[in-house]
């Protein structure tokens, strides 16, 4: 997996729709970080939450409770928000809670659309921790259309090939560095991502998703880290960059469905 909002929204709500123990999750999590806090970015959302308004509260199992606390339909209230910039999509504009979602390119809301909710952020604050913000989201958005597990794996495979056949296009020069095999890096990567495991009740067709945006993914983090050869003129590097974008893009929307059916049957 990719995100620890991914991790948390998996596991959380397979642990909310009773396949899964608190421990589970917290195991999950901590593949991610040994110690999580969690606080909260208002004064409102710390007394819905539970949470103390000045401070962190130490621990993943306080993690669970917050979101069963707001979560009163169980994993149905459950949705990842996956940013980046330009696309803003799924988030509640001109909030704290998308604002921090943008920065961090990831979030879950919790909570039903139209109706008061929360929003949690995760960001690393050294090697050992990850801190959890608690936000206010009122009212949930509208999660809009969410693509079927078919149309996610559809999206995938049709991202990349688009994303093939615009590279293949774009002539390349030497860089002058060599930085090693890139099928080696690529596996490094995709090895890095498989570490993270899913809930054994996650739907074989949402894993398969999940697998093959990770897979993926694997091939944008070596892509993004150069090589020995880059385009040859400025707008080959543009084309090349938004080629790369368009398959970023894809990514998270395949993530979002998948999740989405994982969690609500979609």
């Amino acid at each position: 997996m990719t995100s620890p909002s991914l991790t948390l929204i998996l596991w959380a709500g397979a642990w909310l729709g009773g396949h899964a123990s608190p421990d589970d999750v917290i195991d999950a999590l901590h593949t991610w970080a040994p110690t999580h806090v969690l606080c909260a970015a208002d004064d409102d959302v710390a007394r819905s939450a539970g949470l103390p308004e000045r401070g962190v509260v130490d621990g993943a199992a306080t993690l669970l409770t917050t979101v069963r606390t707001v979560d009163t339909v169980r994993a149905a209230g459950l949705r990842l928000v996956l940013a980046a910039p330009g696309d803003a999509r799924g988030l509640p504009a001109g909030t704290a809670f998308a604002a921090a979602a943008m920065d961090a390119r990831q979030g879950i809301l919790v909570g039903v659309p139209g109706a008061p909710g929360a929003g949690l952020v995760p960001v690393v604050e050294g090697p050992d921790v990850l801190r959890w913000t608690v936000f206010t989201v009122d009212p949930i958005p509208d999660p809009g259309a969410v693509p079927s597990l078919g149309e996610a794996e559809f999206a995938i495979r049709e991202a990349v090939r688009d994303a093939a056949a615009t590279l293949a296009g774009i002539p390349t020069v030497g860089s002058g560095t060599d930085i090693g095999d890139p099928r080696s890096r690529i596996a490094s990567a995709a090895a890095e991502l498989a570490r993270h495991r899913y809930p054994s009740s996650l739907p074989v067709r949402a894993a398969r998703v999940l697998d093959s945006a990770d897979q993926v993914e694997a091939i944008l983090t070596v892509a993004a880290g150069g090589g020995a050869e880059r385009a040859g003129s400025a707008s080959g590097t543009s084309g090349r960059e938004e080629a790369l974008r368009a398959l970023s893009s894809a990514l998270r929307v395949a993530r979002s469905g998948a999740v989405a059916a994982a969690l609500h049957g979609h």
